[in-house]
């Protein structure tokens, strides 16, 4: 049985922890919200830029051109996936490599585009090949990142080594639940069906392909600025949901602590009383 000193420690080992994860929880919580302010601010910026590139996409031509939209059959596949650089957000990181892992089981065929260290990490251990990796951006992205990461992946993908870039990121549904995703950001595709139906028109200058040639780099930074923010936001309410379970399996672990440290130190009575009434009733 564990001494009284032995229970003692325990209990100010996790009251120390449970000031810890209390803490933790309350910074996420702070920084959350404006993570989910930036993401549902950049939501409707983003959802524009697409229904313009699709717009200037029909009036552009079938047989409009660009080095974004070219298939190159004999490549690898490119995973780019979004985790995060801190641990203690649940399974935050965990699922986005697992539905990357999910895509990438054929080593030889694939390679990976890795933000965040726990993704290098995980990748790294299994033997995949990290082409590039990002880290100290996970928790608080800016556009100049995505632009730098969507450079970096334009670059890999017009060298021809690579067929098409899939990525996967985490999209914000609420504080509580957040789900893994899955897109093709590479080659470009434009929705044949918005082309044939009706669409605005417009007056390009000088002409609707060199306008598309010039938006298509844009419309993949905004894509993936949009997935940088959506993934800080998830990784933001999961370190807040795991703090906030952490707290209270503290506290519920100190209550348990505290009744057992009662009723050694109870026995513990019981034993000197009974100890010194025998010695009592020795002496008789």
């Amino acid at each position: 049985m564990a001494s009284l000193q032995d229970i003692r420690h325990r209990i100010k080992s996790v009251t120390s922890t449970k000031q810890i994860t209390s803490a933790m929880n309350m910074v996420a919580t702070s920084r959350l919200r404006h993570a989910k302010e930036a993401a549902n601010a950049n939501a409707p910026y983003a959802k524009k830029v697409i229904e313009v590139v699709q717009e200037v996409a029909a009036n552009a031509g079938a047989d409009f051109q660009h080095p974004l939209l070219e298939t190159h059959p004999g490549g690898k596949r490119l995973v780019f996936v979004i985790t995060s650089d801190k641990g203690l957000a649940g399974a935050y990181s965990s699922n986005a490599c697992k539905a990357a892992h999910a895509i990438a089981e054929n080593k030889a065929d694939t390679d990976l585009f890795v933000v965040g260290r726990k993704g290098e990490a995980y990748f790294k251990n299994r033997g995949y090949h990290i082409v590039k990796s990002h880290t100290g951006l996970s928790e608080r992205p800016q556009f100049e990142h995505a632009r730098t990461i969507a450079l970096e992946l334009i670059d890999l993908f017009k060298s021809g080594a690579y067929r098409e870039v899939v990525m996967i990121y985490t999209k914000f549904i609420s504080a509580i639940s957040c789900e893994p995703q899955t897109e093709k950001v590479l080659p470009l595709t434009m929705d044949s069906e918005e082309a044939k139906g009706p669409h605005a028109e417009y007056i390009y200058e000088p002409d609707a392909a060199t306008v598309l040639g010039f938006l298509l780099p844009q419309y993949l930074y905004t894509t993936i600025y949009a997935s940088l923010l959506q993934s800080a936001a998830s990784e933001l309410s999961s370190r807040m949901n795991a703090m906030s379970n952490a707290t209270d399996n503290a506290t519920e672990l100190i209550e348990q602590l505290n009744l057992h440290y009662n009723k050694v130190r109870q026995a513990g009575i019981t034993t000197e009383l009974n100890e010194i009434v025998a010695g009592a009733e020795g002496l008789k």
